[in-house]
């Protein structure tokens, strides 16, 4: 591979890497909706591989984003207002994003709705229903909205319509569920900071609490609740868990507030979130 191709094929690797990771898309997963091997397509994560247009507009297609996506770099000024946040230490980085989004942010009535974020094993399900009970409001979680709405659960909307199709359900069953309560707890799924408007909507229209808990943590919890999906056949399953939350883990950074889970009693993080969504709302 010549230097100028090597100069491409890095950085594409590594954005097609991430974009995977975001949406919670195993290298298998992509493979089959996109109709490219899975080996090819850790040629092409590791900038290895020359591949075509049509190749990666397959790719970009099975994602959930237009080919330009896939090499379009932040924009100067958005790359310099990241290495200035970079720099700063994290209590000084959440302050500067509430100013930002006080400053420019889309001004929205958030009521009196809390949702959850996180990933699969961070307690969303649980916490979100015993939060519920204590605060006397309905507990949601947003992906039965979106089986309901769509008339069939989630792994046959992925397989009708992939990931597109999901994350555009994902958004109107969240769209609708904001118009109609004015008071829930909401859990979110994991890959809902995926599609841009569709975080931006919870963040807009909800008191957003982030639960935070280490891969590890993450891994045994579902496999506690008896779902070995996540290992099945899959050697590079932490590998995979480790990329998916490094690749979230900015987007859920945006929540109003953070809770780790990670080796705490149940009954201490429901205290702590209760603490957390009374203070919020009363704030407004």
């Amino acid at each position: 591979m010549d230097t100028a191709r090597e100069n491409l094929a890095a950085p594409l690797g590594a954005r097609l890497r991430t974009l995977r990771a975001a949406r919670g898309m195993s290298r298998r997963i992509l493979a089959r909706d996109s109709a490219v091997s899975e080996r090819y397509l850790a040629e092409l994560e590791n900038g290895r591989a020359n591949p075509s247009i049509g190749v990666l507009a397959r790719i970009g297609a099975a994602i959930g984003v237009d080919l330009a996506a896939l090499f379009r770099p932040p924009s100067r000024d958005a790359a310099a207002a990241m290495a200035l946040l970079e720099r700063l230490d994290p209590e000084d980085r959440a302050a500067a994003r509430a100013l930002l989004e006080r400053r420019f942010g889309r001004a929205a009535d958030k009521g009196e709705r809390i949702a959850l974020v996180g990933l699969r094993g961070a307690g969303k399900t649980t916490l979100g229903r015993l939060l519920a009970e204590r605060l006397g409001w309905p507990f949601v979680e947003l992906t039965r909205e979106i089986e309901r709405d769509y008339g069939a659960d989630v792994a046959e909307i992925l397989a009708l319509s992939g990931q597109p199709g999901l994350r555009r359900q994902e958004y109107r069953a969240l769209d609708r569920l904001v118009e109609e309560s004015a008071r829930a707890v909401i859990a979110a799924p994991g890959g809902v900071v995926a599609e841009g408007a569709s975080l931006d909507l919870l963040l807009a229209r909800t008191h957003t609490v982030w639960l935070a808990a280490s891969p590890e943590e993450h891994m045994a919890r579902v496999a506690a609740q008896g779902d070995r999906r996540p290992m099945a056949d899959n050697p590079e399953a932490m590998a995979d868990l480790r990329a998916i939350l490094a690749a979230r883990s900015p987007d859920y950074a945006r929540a109003d507030a953070r809770l780790d889970t990670s080796g705490r009693p149940l009954e201490n993080c429901l205290d702590e979130l209760e603490r957390i969504a009374r203070r919020m709302v009363a704030k407004g």
